[in-house]
């Protein structure tokens, strides 16, 4: 089948997730997939995917001269669409584009990442298309709609971490592909790693510290986003107060009157390392962190950014259900029974049920899901086939003749 991917263009998370589908295919199959997205070239630069299999869409923000505004509210919405202004050129352009493009490569199926207003252009336009579910509570009429619309829906993470508000119908109607596999990349010794961690500072006294260290006990990491950074910050001169001889490293942006309370403060192109070693992470909850995270056995402090519909907060909640995590009242209320090397042999001891050496098998196990969702497309020709003999059985659903 020739699968079309529409990926929307806030953040780069949407591409990525496009391109770590695409890599689950053979290289010949590759070509059979196309992504459409207005994110702009140097947004996000793809891996498994050719440039002339990428389809650049028009932007759709409002224009001055639009007829109606995109949320014009109650009696001039249609209660099926998020955003939906009337008269904007960019718009019927990039319908025209979508609908057109998609009938010139003959797609035979659309994957929506994320989009109800792409949905429903798809639905009327009898394109069939699976919808890709983001993590949190949307329950709201859009989002039930675009899920209706759909074959099928793709939740791109475990089935264990699904918001306890969501409707059994809709998790019915979910494929779970666990955390999608990131492309692999060997993992440091911990000696190396330590050498990574001195060219990040040029205190002596850090140095100092750090060669004395003979195990990760005493490495903390607070890894943060371009969204949202500054909650986290917040909790630094608490964090240090707590663990007073704790190295502790900051990735990412962070403002300059926090930067006293860590001793490292930097940016790196790959966190893993940091996730394996440190004694300790603190982190928000957005997808591609967690699935960074999820596997290792560190000990996690989860302090989610506050985004729509719940969408890190249902995730934290699920992991501290689980036990996987602590919030940060959680770890404030630990933290004031023992001092802070107890602490962190305490929270260490907590998190045993995973360690280093099963995280390669456990990611292994955790693919297979998306590597089956992927060939099975690649297996069959038709959609009505693929749908009838492959994807309702998974769903243990039938809908009416």
């Amino acid at each position: 089948m020739r699968i079309g991917y529409y990926a929307h263009h806030h953040g780069s998370g949407h591409c990525r997730q496009a391109d770590k589908l695409a890599a689950l295919l053979s290289l010949e199959l590759r070509s059979q997939m196309t992504v459409f997205t207005s994110l702009p070239a140097d947004g996000y630069r793809f891996s498994s995917i050719s440039d002339e299999h990428i389809v650049r869409l028009d932007a759709e923000d409002e224009r001055p001269d639009d007829v109606l505004a995109g949320r014009a509210g109650e009696y001039w919405q249609p209660s099926c669409l998020h955003y939906s202004p009337v008269g904007n050129k960019d718009i019927q352009r990039r319908s025209w584009q979508l609908l057109d493009e998609i009938h010139q490569r003959q797609i035979d199926l659309m994957i929506i990442d994320v989009s109800a207003e792409v949905a429903m252009l798809c639905r009327t336009a009898s394109v069939p298309y699976l919808y890709v579910r983001l993590a949190g509570e949307r329950d709201d009429a859009p989002h039930l709609n675009a899920f209706a619309g759909a074959l099928g829906l793709l939740a791109p993470y475990p089935k264990a971490l699904e918001a306890a508000a969501t409707p059994d119908w809709v998790r019915q109607k979910t494929l779970y592909l666990d955390f999608l596999p990131s492309k692999a990349q060997g993992l440091p010794s911990f000696c190396e790693f330590m050498d990574e961690l001195m060219t990040l500072t040029h205190d002596d006294a850090i140095h100092k510290q750090l060669v004395a260290s003979v195990d990760k006990s005493s490495i903390v990491t607070v890894i943060k986003g371009y969204g949202g950074h500054e909650a986290i910050d917040a909790k630094l001169p608490k964090l240090r107060q707590i663990l007073p001889d704790a190295i502790i490293v900051s990735l990412g942006p962070i403002n300059d009157e926090v930067r006293h309370c860590v001793d490292i403060a930097a940016h790196v192109d790959d966190v893993t390392p940091f996730i394996a070693y440190s004694n300790l992470l603190l982190m928000a909850c957005g997808l591609n962190a967690i699935a960074q995270a999820y596997d290792y056995a560190t000990p996690l402090i989860v302090l989610p950014d506050v985004r729509p519909h719940r969408e890190q907060e249902a995730m934290a909640e699920a992991l501290i259900e689980q036990g996987r995590a602590l919030s940060w009242p959680q770890f404030i209320a630990k933290a004031s029974t023992m001092d802070s090397q107890n602490l962190l042999s305490s929270l260490s001891t907590n998190n045993k049920s995973i360690d280093h050496e099963q995280t390669a098998l456990m990611s292994k196990q955790a693919n297979l899901a998306a590597q089956r969702f992927m060939n099975s497309i690649a297996d069959y020709i038709s959609v009505k086939a693929w749908f009838a003999e492959w994807l309702l059985p998974q769903l243990d659903l039938k809908p009416k003749k």
